[in-house]
This record gives C-alpha cells, sequence and structure tokens, in this order.
C-alpha cells in the first residue's frame, strides 16, 4: 500500500471554496510555473481530482497547492487545481491563498504589505489589507488582460443564435451580455446555466481556435459566462461563471472579472482606474478596475486589471490518498452520466 498525505487549510472567497495544500504537494520540473503546471498535469493529476472531486471534495470545489517562488523577486508561487483541470491563473483562489498563506505565517513578504506571486499564466503581485492578524482585503494585479475576439456569432444548442465576446483574463472566457436571446441570468436556474455554459465551451472548442497570442499552452475554453442585472445598487453588474462541467462560482470570479474588466475598457464602457463591482450569483462583490494599459509581445493590445476582494480560514485538515481506498482518486457524477 502506498499512502499520501496532504495538509490543508479550508476556506472561502466571498461564498467560493479554496482548499490550499500546505504540505504534500510533489516537486515540480520547469524553470517557470508555466512548465511547472505542464509537468503536474501530466504526472500528478491524480492528486488534483483525489482533493477536488468526491468523496473528499465536490463538483465546486478549487483549490491551490503552495510552493517557494520561482522568481527572485517573488514570495511565493500557487497552482491552481479544481474540478475543471489545473488552471493557468484563479483569482478568487489567489485572493484567498494570499490571505491564508498571511494569517498562517507561511510567507513573509519582502515589502510589507504587498505579495509578489509566481503563478502559470505569469506573475501577480497584490496588496493587502490587515486588521491584527487578520487580513481584510487583497486587491491583486492580474497578469495582461485582454479582448480577443469580439462580436462572435454562434448558434447555440439551447438558446438559439448568440452575439459573444471572448476575453482572457488568466482564463479565456465567452461573454453572454443581455440581448434577444438571453435576458439575463437571472431569468434561469443555476443547473440551466450550467448546463448551457457546458454546452458553449463544447461549441467554441469544436468551432474555434481559442489560443493566447503569446503563450501557446494557454488554450481552448473551459469557463463561461452568463451576465444580468444586479441584486442591488451597490454592484455595476452581475454574472454567473461556469467553469467546466460541474463547477458553477459562487464568486464573482477573478479571473472572469479581469476579462470583463478588459472587455468593457476595449468597448469604451470603463475608464482607467474606474472601479467595476462585479456581483456574484449569490450576492458578494469583487471590485474591479484598469490599473494600466500595456500591449503584448504578438502587438496586441492589453491591460494590467486589479481585483479586490476578501477570504476567511474555515478550518483545517489532513486528507489521505492510497491504493486501498475505493475511489480513492475521485469521481465526478457526471462521469456515469455519459
Amino acid at each position: 500500500m502506498t499512502r499520501h498525505s496532504f495538509k490543508c487549510i479550508e476556506g472561502h472567497t466571498e461564498g467560493m471554496p479554496v482548499r490550499m495544500v500546505i504540505d504534500g504537494a510533489p516537486p515540480l520540473d520547469g524553470r517557470t510555473m508555466a512548465e511547472r503546471r505542464e509537468d503536474f498535469v501530466k504526472r500528478y493529476d491524480w492528486i488534483r481530482r483525489a482533493l477536488m472531486l468526491e468523496p473528499r471534495g465536490h463538483s465546486h470545489m478549487s483549490g491551490t497547492l503552495l510552493y517557494p517562488p520561482v522568481s527572485a523577486n517573488a514570495d511565493m508561487s500557487l497552482l491552481f487545481i479544481e474540478t475543471s483541470g489545473c488552471l493557468p491563473m484563479c483569482g478568487h483562489a489567489s485572493i484567498g491563498s494570499i490571505s491564508f498563506a498571511l494569517e498562517a505565517g507561511l510567507v513573509q513578504p519582502k515589502t510589507p504589505g504587498t505579495v509578489v506571486v509566481d503563478v502559470p499564466a505569469g506573475q501577480l503581485s497584490a496588496r493587502y489589507e490587515r486588521d491584527g492578524n487578520r487580513v481584510t482585503s487583497v486587491r491583486f494585479t492580474n497578469v495582461p488582460s485582454f479582448l480577443l475576439h469580439r462580436d462572435v456569432e454562434v448558434v447555440h444548442p439551447k438558446l438559439g443564435k448568440l452575439v459573444l465576446d471572448i476575453a482572457y483574463g488568466g482564463n479565456f472566457y465567452p461573454i453572454v451580455e443581455v440581448q434577444q436571446n438571453f435576458p439575463g441570468c437571472e431569468h434561469f436556474t443555476p443547473q440551466q446555466l450550467l448546463e448551457w455554459g457546458r454546452e458553449m465551451q463544447a461549441l467554441l472548442n469544436e468551432t474555434m481556435q481559442v489560443v493566447h497570442p503569446d503563450n501557446p499552452l494557454i488554450r481552448g475554453v473551459k469557463h463561461c459566462m452568463w451576465t444580468g442585472a444586479p441584486l442591488s445598487d451597490e454592484a455595476d453588474a452581475r454574472a454567473v461563471v461556469i467553469a467546466g462541467e460541474s463547477l458553477v462560482d459562487r464568486s464573482p470570479c477573478g479571473t472572469g472579472t479581469s476579462a470583463r474588466v478588459a472587455q468593457r475598457y476595449a468597448r469604451g464602457l470603463l475608464e482607467e482606474g474606474q472601479a467595476f463591482t462585479h456581483q456574484s450569483l449569490i450576492g458578494s462583490c469583487f471590485i474591479g478596475r484598469v490599473e494600466s494599459t500595456t500591449r503584448l509581445d504578438s502587438g496586441l493590445d492589453a491591460v494590467r486589471p486589479s481585483v479586490e476582494g476578501r477570504a476567511w480560514i474555515t478550518g483545517r485538515s489532513e486528507h489521505y490518498v492510497d491504493d486501498e481506498q475505493p475511489y480513492a482518486l475521485g469521481f465526478d457524477l457526471q462521469e456515469f452520466a455519459r
């Protein structure tokens, strides 16, 4: 019998779970976190499945593995895992993991008040506020984000003709705004949006090449953003983000907020520095801003967005994985529905 043990900090960011592995993460090959992500996917995806899927996780689970910094100027590194795969970037998990690492004393920032993090999508810098040991907010500046395709016409199998944008904020997002065949996310159940989001991902991946212009390792659509009217006057807009086969984001989604900030800036709907309060399915909020403009190596215009939010530690856990356990490497009910 081979037994593996994983010690974790449990918590959530604005309602979305974050399970951060602080002991048991495997050593990875590669000079960058992008290369190490590829190594993890090839050799250790069983860890993601075991910790994210049932019976240790659930269909909406999300998490990270904490690593030492890769770059000389960084304070820590993160690898992002969830039910849909090992992602290049995850905003809510970044906010949560930075908060957890600071509160647990696992990282000592080189510059007090700022944490620099190496992630597969690049490097992010985060400013944080503290009240004693409690981290009350984290505002991270994300990787360059951009509107890749605008006004894409598709024929969705359930909704019919839709026009959408595809934007990048660390992951690619088809953003479906209110229109004739989609009156807004508030008119549908989470289960309907989940099913239609899965179908949208499949449709786009079958009919389009969605590839990062500077990094061909980042490709394909694994998310979908359905937008709608906010639940309260404190928010500017609302979105329900679907990830992979089964995940409905409870938070406003950090990379999704980054993508929507980039989209709105490119369309002239948001100014540099202007606050954009993005609301989630359950009413929690992130604040997105365009911190600066930039240009990709490929020449495409982009922005450096920031996302601000809060996270809370809810406990600690230790998980065991061994060959004698039934369903040792996890399962997803969707796998039995095909």
